[in-house]
């Protein structure tokens, strides 16, 4: 780290040779891990990601029950208004489950800190690998298989790619268990947290750098 808080990041080839290095704001590589930020971004994804569609039907969206069972007086039964009360069997359900959104969003300075505190943690771990590019000959399967290997990297990994149109990379990781592939601006904390290493390009990371605000 530089006396100007920045942190410099070698960038490495596809077989992890040193071909430059990127300086990048200490805050973006380089924050102290926050892990009530970090659980607190986590809950707000997976809550977002529910669908919220499960439902039950109250009295006045079950079937029948249209006409009152027997007369208000002189039966001896208590008093009934339909067969579709909840007290009745096959009735509606009381207070059940109703379709609603689950979702809800951090503050936008809290949703920037959680995401640099998580990259700063694969960085810390020296799980954070950037590279000039991602060069693939054709957009395979086995070619990101061969490409991966090169880097030295066994196992699951998130690549984080500047331009969301170039979908080679993605299709060629997607069919690969633990290998995911992301633009900048699909960058989350989740994702991050959820493999174990971290693969971006020289360009996506000045991307990332720009979406954290610069200096962030």
């Amino acid at each position: 780290m530089t006396a100007e808080g920045m942190v410099t990041l070698e960038v490495l080839s596809g077989t992890r040779a040193r071909v430059g290095e990127l300086q990048v704001p200490a805050a973006v590589v380089g924050a102290a891990p926050r892990p009530h930020l970090l659980h607190a971004q986590v809950l707000s994804q997976l809550a977002n990601r529910r669908a919220g569609t499960a439902a039950t039907k109250t009295r006045g969206f079950v079937s029948g029950g249209g006409k009152k069972p027997w007369k208000q007086k002189g039966t001896g039964n208590a008093r009934a208004g339909s067969s579709r009360s909840p007290l009745w069997d096959g009735g509606g359900t009381i207070f059940g489950p109703q379709p609603r959104d689950y979702g809800y969003r951090l503050p936008k300075s809290a949703r920037r800190a959680a995401l640099s505190s998580a990259v700063s943690v694969r960085h810390a771990e020296g799980k954070l690998i950037v590279v000039d590019a991602v060069t693939l000959p054709e957009p395979k399967t086995k070619a990101m298989v061969a490409w991966l290997k090169g880097l030295g990297v066994d196992g699951g990994a998130l690549i984080v790619i500047a331009d969301a149109a170039d979908d080679k990379v993605a299709r060629s990781a997607r069919n690969i268990p633990g290998v995911k592939a992301l633009p900048v601006m699909g960058l989350n904390v989740y994702d991050v947290l959820g493999h174990p290493t971290l693969i971006v390009t020289r360009d996506a990371m000045e991307g990332i750098v720009r979406r954290l605000g610069g200096a962030a």
